[in-house]
């Protein structure tokens, strides 16, 4: 394992001013969304009505996510995630202080909150193939694949715990006005747009960006992968209660994640002297799902295989970004981020509708059946992908221009 990728990185100016801040920009959005539960919860006096309200939210972020982020590729990612922030802030601050016998509304504030969610993720993906190249690159797309775990280990955490010791109202209030402060110091961190090179033809439309022989494949792995991570989530929840014991799931996701961060951690370290098949790490990650089957025995299992199974995570998602990030022009990166993004919001949906219903068809142990013929979808899909190739052999990739 070599260090000095990392090394690079720490000198590169910018990059962990940049990966900081978005750090904190998503910490209080992902926060939000268990005090927005209970919220909803406590309001109409049943999960169900959570369930709508969580719904509405999602649906919101799928069609807001590609139009900002079209949008900040035009006009710069400064105002648009700005703006975007301070108006997620206040249509959350609006649910929070909503009178309790208004809950009826509650889906329509939450839709519109999630319409506003700032494209945070999308423009920083953007950014790092203007800030580093080669081995650098995959270290920091592997780094940013791994903090996005953690952000999803600790994010949750910190909502539950001000549900805990103070009240929903609260959580969705405080994170509404730490959003507000943190997305504004990332935005300021925003270079000006990257204007279009017209010799090229014109920009991209959104069917031409969507529809091309190297981007969907990417997107609909993607897919695919988000869709098995969310069944299994809902498996360790399941899995938990079938053990009567509900700490479990916590535990459970929390080794998931830790495995994922040591995987990520050491791939981002390798030189990088080799090409680098997206396929394959996700045929990793399948092989993981499939250990899991055979672990559900007992929870010690379970979390070993789910240690193991998590270390070919973020490796594999920062390989997408990367990927993805290589085979898109500057000039349209952000928004290809935007829709992959909302294509991971749609599987995260399915996955956990339909890992619901093969935990009650078949079993809990199914979930991770379900999880690795996915995962084993979205290599299949990446077949034709053309590897990251090391720094001497790099060469322009193709698609940039198409």
């Amino acid at each position: 394992m070599d260090l000095s990728a990392y090394r690079a990185l720490w000198q590169t100016r910018g990059v962990f001013s940049l990966l900081t801040s978005a750090v904190f920009a998503r910490i209080p959005v992902i926060a939000s969304l268990v005090p927005m539960s209970f919220l909803a919860k406590d309001a109409a006096g049943n999960f169900g009505w959570a369930g709508v309200v969580a719904g509405a939210y999602s649906v919101g972020m799928a069609v807001g996510g590609p139009l900002w982020s079209r949008l900040a590729d035009r006009r710069g990612g400064r105002g648009v995630v700005i703006g975007t922030g301070v108006a997620w802030g206040v249509a959350m601050a609006v649910l929070a202080l909503l009178p309790a016998e208004w809950y009826r509304l509650m889906p329509l504030v939450s839709g519109v909150a999630g319409a506003f969610v700032s494209p945070v993720t999308a423009t920083l993906r953007a950014a790092w193939p203007r800030l580093v190249r080669g081995s650098r690159l995959r270290a920091v797309y592997a780094l940013d694949a791994t903090a996005q775990e953690v952000l999803f280990a600790i994010g949750p955490m910190l909502g539950a715990l001000v549900v805990s010791f103070a009240s929903p109202r609260a959580g969705v209030l405080g994170a509404a006005i730490a959003a507000g402060i943190s997305i504004w110091w990332f935005g300021l961190r925003q270079e000006p747009a990257t204007p279009h090179d017209e010799s090229t033809g014109a920009r991209l439309t959104a069917p031409q960006l969507l529809w091309h022989r190297y981007r969907l494949p990417l997107i609909l792995a993607f897919a695919f992968s988000v869709t098995a991570f969310a069944s299994i989530s809902l498996g360790i929840v399941a899995f938990a209660d079938d053990h009567g014991n509900r700490l479990i799931a916590g535990v459970l996701e929390t080794v998931w994640a830790v495995g994922s961060l040591v995987g990520g951690v050491i791939v981002g370290a390798l030189p990088g002297r080799r090409k680098s098949y997206v396929w394959r790490r996700a045929l990793m990650v399948s092989a993981g799902m499939v250990v899991c089957v055979f672990a559900t025995w007992s929870p010690v299992a379970l979390g070993a295989a789910l240690l193991l199974a998590g270390c070919g995570l973020a490796p594999m998602v920062g390989a997408l970004y990367e990927r993805l990030g290589a085979m898109t022009p500057d000039s349209v990166r952000t928004e290809v981020f935007g829709w992959m993004g909302s294509a991971g919001m749609a599987g995260g949906a399915v996955g956990s509708a339909i890992a619901g219903v093969v935990v009650e068809s078949f079993g809990v142990r199914y979930v991770w059946v379900l999880a690795a013929i996915l995962v084993l979808a979205a290599a299949l899909s990446l077949l034709h992908v053309p590897p990251h190739r090391p720094v001497d052999e790099s060469v322009e990739e193709v698609a940039v221009t198409a």
